[in-house]
């Protein structure tokens, strides 16, 4: 019985998370219905983003020296955009190391001709092969300012020989926002069609987590639909749709670079890859450039570290839908968001994310206070049935059908339900995975100590049962990592396993015996927060358990 109570636990748990999937969570996104629903197709009338380049490798120091450059800073980044094609092509976050305690901050954007290369364009192309536009190669020059702050915006110009003068204003904000105003003068007496485009170009994909409840690639939400490619899908099939509203650009696990098109505009997104990934947006509508007179288009471009707060205001002060999914919640996302903001509650109420993670924990057991004390409950009252279970097996051990009859009888006179040890379990493992998911995807608990030797809650607990905790003078494998905090796990599931009802199978007894000890080493690897949340829970329900067992009595006949 307690054997088929574990199995029925884990299914139903399961089954909880695959009906979910099933009715409620989004439709896959598939090449195929992306199909049905594009809007517009290739054709040889289509402006098109494509030019030859011819692409020296060299490093990032030789490629910020190899062209002019317009230096920008803000309080949260820093870096540079190239005179050579207008090309925001340099970034750097000034708050964020690469790694703890380390003083080199991350680099996101480079230039094109660099292994790393990664970079945004914008402008206007036209269907006219007649006339010139200026490309990844055409030298633009600076009017007025020198430096964009973010109270001094810079405007560039490129002109051809054929009277049309191509302009940008850029600006940006305290944060990661940049606006760019693009216009196009004509001082001609003919007229011209352009379309604005904006574009991301990544050269190569970058070292990623690779796990499945993250997604690391190429990104957008179009009319409403989020639309999450892989960077290999893209290398086999291009993606394309034509949408009235949205944003597109390519997500790492902390970081995003995103265009938001013109409002209000039609406009098709395409992800790409030759020699190169490509997330791009033209518009589909042509601005008509008449004789002697100027069009304008505005797009904004969000180069951001994915801090909860940051995202959000941006998707409610730009009025950017859906924006705040460029954070990965996952299909749990009514769980896991709102646990995110009570841990950042409690973060500011008490300055340390650990103690956050446990005062979330509380209220989490709190919430379910009446539904564990009714399961604990029907535990307590099975395991003060144990020596009735046992007698009646022995009694009936040579007829199931008789000893099955007498278990339920008994379940019935004492009104014990064996299944109701269940509902914690599958209570549980919904708030365990978001709150994993939280530790994982949110930039907030990056590089975030606890106290002690945990530096870092959103990385493992470093130290290890195998070297005595740092005491020994060498270091052991990472599969031997399984440091004390996940050690202190294991006991306080160990001693929980103890207040439950024992299996009457020997056999049973011993494998339940070696189940702490395979969880603590399943879940050593995991975030040192998620462990933390973890030990506390089982402490806080063994408590809640030991205080139900001392007022819960049975009468049993023979």
């Amino acid at each position: 019985m307690e054997t088929r109570n574990i199995i029925a636990a884990i299914s139903l748990s399961a089954a909880v998370i695959i009906l979910y999937t099933l009715f409620f969570a989004p439709p896959p996104v598939t090449q195929e219905n992306l199909a049905e629903k594009s809007k517009t197709e290739q054709n040889s009338d289509a402006p098109s983003l494509d030019q030859k380049e011819n692409v020296t490798e060299i490093s990032r120091e030789q490629a910020l020296d190899e062209s002019e450059r317009i230096q920008f800073e803000n309080q949260s980044i820093i870096g540079s955009i190239s005179l050579k094609g207008a090309a925001i092509d340099d970034l750097t976050f000034k708050e964020y190391n690469v790694v703890l305690n380390s003083n080199e901050k991350v680099n996101l954007l480079a230039p094109r001709n660099t292994k790393e290369g990664y970079l945004i364009e914008s402008g206007f192309i036209t269907t006219d092969k007649n006339v010139e536009i200026p490309n990844s190669n055409s030298i633009w020059s600076v009017s007025g300012n020198s430096k964009l702050t973010s109270q001094s915006p810079i405007k560039l110009t490129w002109a051809n020989d054929q009277g049309i003068t191509f302009e940008k204003e850029i600006s940006i904000d305290d944060k990661f926002l940049f606006t760019v105003k693009q216009r196009v003068i004509n001082s001609t007496n003919n007229k011209y069609d352009f379309y604005s485009y904006g574009q991301i170009i990544r050269n190569e994909a970058p070292e990623i987590t690779n796990f499945y409840i993250l997604h690391e690639g190429l990104v957008a939400t179009l009319d409403d639909e989020l639309i999450e490619e892989d960077y290999d899908d893209i290398e086999e099939k291009k993606f394309t749709r034509t949408a009235q509203k949205g944003w597109l650009g390519i997500g790492d696990k902390y970081w995003i670079t995103s265009l938001i098109p013109p409002k209000g505009k039609e406009f098709k997104t395409t992800f790409d890859y030759k020699n190169k990934f490509r997330v791009n947006f033209v518009g589909t509508e042509p601005l008509e450039l008449n004789s002697n007179s100027s069009i304008e288009d505005k797009m904004q471009i969000i180069v951001a570290a994915k801090r909860v707060d940051v995202i959000d205001g941006y998707a409610d002060s730009l009025k950017i839908d859906k924006f705040d999914l460029t954070i990965d919640w996952g299909f749990l996302y009514f769980i896991t968001k709102p646990l995110f903001f009570g841990i950042d509650y409690f973060f500011k109420l008490l300055g340390n994310y650990g103690l956050a993670i446990i005062a979330i924990t509380i209220c989490i057991r709190l919430a379910f206070f009446p539904l564990a004390n009714f399961s604990f409950r029907s535990m307590a009252k099975m395991k003060a049935l144990t020596p009735e279970m046992t007698r009646l097996k022995e009694l009936h051990k040579d007829d199931k059908m008789k000893l099955q009859q007498a278990m339920m009888a008994l379940y019935k006179k004492e009104k014990v339900n064996p299944m109701s040890g269940c509902l914690p379990i599958l209570v549980q493992i919904p708030v365990f995975f978001a709150l994993y998911k939280v530790l994982f995807v949110t930039i907030e608990m990056r590089h975030m100590p606890f106290y002690g030797w945990i530096q870092d809650l959103s990385e493992r607990d470093p130290t290890s049962l195998f070297n005595l905790f740092g005491l020994l003078p060498y270091e052991v494998p990472s599969f031997l990592v399984i440091g004390a905090w996940p050690i202190a796990m294991g006991i306080s599931m160990f001693v929980q396993m103890k207040l439950n009802p024992a299996p009457t199978d020997p056999m049973q007894a011993k494998i339940f015996m070696f189940f702490p000890l395979f969880l603590t080493i399943i879940l050593a690897p995991f975030p040192a927060g998620l462990v933390i949340y973890w030990t506390v829970n089982n402490i806080l329900t063994m408590a809640q358990q030991v205080f139900i067992m001392k007022r819960t009595t049975v009468k049993t006949v023979t």
